[in-house]
């Protein structure tokens, strides 16, 4: 087997670990996520957290190209406006109002754990900033503390998830590619559940911050019973999103809240 055939995606039983760096500027994280996606680290594992993105395009809490379809908007519109480099690529972008920091703009699966973190501390809770959360996830106060004040300064967070025997590999890319303040999180990051959703808690965050209480219900019994037909996670999750959109519409601050009459 060769080097780009131990992809993550094939070691399942190896434990994860989640390795992280501060980079400069963007023409950086554009030359590291190709880096890494050559590597044959999975798009699904990149995530990058900054101030510094600009767009025009305004989004509520933390979104998926999957809702941005669903939400009828041109694919690849918010994600073009937002990055227009590699940033594209990965999966889940959504703009998070951090305290003390301001809005971040995050891609990947640390900003939706980040959505779930402290009890959603990070979508606002006047007492809680970056640092708690990271620390919530895992990461060491004082690392969390110079990560909040390099990405305050205007700089970028990189985090990478790998299995154990690769993070040393990984640390020397980032480290390779102008990343500083390296760290590796014993760690890894909080993933959505596979097979049958037993509660919202089993809900992956950016799924949950999108959907009142009584729309995660409809999303949970139609995921459930979808699956239980076709074995099939993507066709249950697409259906379940589509039972909420036939029985919910969205408020103004784009969750799938107000019940549709039945008249």
């Amino acid at each position: 087997m060769t080097a780009t055939d131990t992809t993550i995606t094939q070691q399942n039983a190896a434990e994860f670990r989640s390795v992280s760096a501060i980079f400069n500027n963007r023409e950086q994280i554009d030359s590291v996520i190709r880096r890494l996606l050559d590597r044959g680290i999975s798009r699904d594992d990149i995530s990058v957290i900054g101030k510094n993105f600009h767009s025009e395009t305004k989004i509520a809490g933390f979104i998926t190209k999957k809702d941005v379809i669903l939400g009828g908007l041109k694919q690849g519109a918010i994600f073009g406006s937002i990055f227009g480099s590699a940033l594209a690529l990965l999966t889940g972008v959504g703009v998070l109002f951090v305290p003390f920091i301001g809005t971040l703009v995050a891609a990947g699966p640390l900003g939706a754990a980040l959505l779930g973190a402290a009890g959603g501390a990070i979508a606002g809770s006047a007492g809680a900033g970056l640092v708690s959360a990271l620390v919530t996830l895992g990461m060491p106060e004082e690392k969390a503390a110079v990560y909040q004040t390099r990405i305050e300064a205007g700089d970028f967070l990189v985090a990478v998830e790998v299995p154990a025997d690769k993070t040393g590999e990984i640390q020397l890319l980032l480290e390779s590619a102008g990343g500083e303040e390296t760290h590796v999180n014993e760690k890894s990051l909080p993933r959505r559940r596979t097979g049958q959703i037993e509660s919202a808690a089993d809900l992956s965050p950016e799924v949950r911050s999108h959907l009142s209480e009584d729309a995660q219900r409809a999303f949970i019994a139609n995921y459930n019973k979808a699956l239980s037909e076709t074995s099939d996670e993507e066709k249950a999750e697409h259906q379940a999103w589509d039972a909420v959109c036939e029985q919910y519409e969205q408020d103004e601050d784009g969750t799938w809240s107000k019940a549709k009459s039945s008249i």
